[in-house]
């Protein structure tokens, strides 16, 4: 096994431009890297005003998409924020799941300087990336035939829910997604609350559910690049990580479970654990009432905390037109569970009860 020398470009890409070429500029190069090392996780979040002043007082609108999930903020560009609005944004997105900004002048390599100030990068295990630089993952589907594969992967669109490399020791926390090319219809994005989708449980089956553990793997990740003639960067990760999971700085309760990256729930027999996580799964489709589903507008960003939601591209445009955009992946804490925290909607009657 080899280690990478990670390289930084001087000339910016035109990654829209490339987009439109008839042949993929994604890279593939056959490296190979050490596995990643554990690191302690400083959230910023915890530095956060709770008023999250810093980005109320100086945008132009605010506004929430739903009532569990979703936030849309005008008249703020994420090149230009303080260390201050990154602490706050960093407590808003984890307490609303997913952010998003239009008009965004963000450049992939802003990008990067912006997603480090989360956690690590991280560089996918299989995917292609922008040239020269592997923690910027673009997200490119057309017309093409491996486009079509993913249309028969997923015959349902449902099949799609995940939270981002969730088999990794340390899960991504923050993922920031910029889409500047979009079809003359479709490509929308599902999110699901995680912190929802627990309360909608009964009390008795969230008491069953707590202290769980889950398999996470990418082998089937690792056998789709093996059959693609792609190389695997890393060894096929599978890590063990808690089924209710808490978030380190609201405290929350959320399900950290999805159907892409989780194999079975620890101690129990195969059917056992099916059922249960069958369940899950129908109860994340089904949850209409803590979803929000975006519509895209070019340069439009995402700010999404993996560690408390689930999405879901929704890829009814490949047979129309191209979608492309990049991502930056920031990693976070190794999951846990509290046994002391709270449930979402506890916090919420208390904050109501109490006047706040």
């Amino acid at each position: 096994m080899t280690n990478a020398t990670v390289k930084e470009t001087t000339a910016i890409l035109d990654l829209k431009k490339l987009a439109l070429q008839e042949k993929s500029y994604l890279s593939y190069p056959p490296t190979v890297y050490s596995e990643l090392e554990p690191f302690e996780h400083n959230d910023p979040g915890h530095r956060a005003d709770p008023t999250k002043a810093s980005i109320y007082n100086n945008a132009e609108k605010i506004f929430d998409l739903t009532p569990n999930i979703g936030t849309e903020i005008h008249g703020l560009q994420l090149s230009q924020l303080t260390n201050q609005q990154k602490d706050d944004l960093a407590l808003l997105v984890a307490e609303r799941g997913v952010v998003f900004f239009r008009d965004q002048d963000l450049n992939y390599q802003q990008g990067k300087e912006l997603g480090r100030y989360y956690g690590p990068l991280h560089i996918h295990l299989t995917e292609g990336h922008v040239p020269n630089e592997p923690e910027v993952f673009p997200i490119f589907y057309d017309k093409s035939d491996e486009a079509n594969k993913i249309s028969s992967y997923f015959r349902t669109a449902s099949d799609g829910w995940h939270s981002d490399v969730s088999y990794e020791l340390q899960p991504p926390g923050f993922t920031f997604l910029k889409l500047d090319t979009l079809p003359t219809i479709g490509g929308d994005t599902l999110w699901s609350s995680s912190y929802a989708a627990y309360d909608r449980l009964s009390p008795a089956l969230q008491k069953f559910l707590e202290g769980l553990e889950v398999v996470h793997s990418a082998k089937d990740q690792g056998l789709g690049a093996k059959a693609r003639g792609i190389t695997l960067r890393r060894q096929n990760v599978e890590h063990t990580h808690p089924l209710i999971r808490t978030h380190p700085v609201t405290g929350w309760k959320g399900l950290f479970v999805q159907p892409i990256f989780v194999h079975h729930i620890v101690g129990l027999s195969k059917r056992e654990s099916d059922t249960i996580l069958n369940f899950l799964y129908e109860h994340i489709y089904g949850g209409h009432d803590f979803q929000v589903r975006f519509k895209w507008t070019e340069d439009t960003i995402a700010v999404w905390d993996n560690r408390v939601t689930t999405h879901c591209a929704i890829f009814d445009y490949l047979n129309i037109d191209r979608r492309h955009g990049w991502r930056i992946t920031a990693q976070a804490e190794r999951p846990y569970y509290d046994p002391k925290s709270k449930s979402r909607s506890e916090e919420l009657r208390k904050k109501q009860s109490s006047g706040q």
